[in-house]
């Protein structure tokens, strides 16, 4: 069965296909990343733009 899958594609059709599967790969990837990240770093990365690195006291 998988043969004929192959075999019956037209050429531009096996683009389509490598760039979906890549396409859901990576964002599998990504989300995989993400549930698995520590909540500690995330509140880390996520107050880094509200800290003042030039405090004056």
């Amino acid at each position: 069965m998988f043969k004929q899958f192959i075999n019956g594609l037209k050429g531009d059709e096996v683009y389509m296909l490598i760039s979906l599967s890549i396409f859901f790969i990576f964002f599998i990837v990504a989300a995989v990343v993400l549930i698995r990240m520590k909540k500690k770093h995330i509140d880390y990365m996520s107050n880094i733009p509200l800290e003042d690195k030039d405090k004056k006291d």
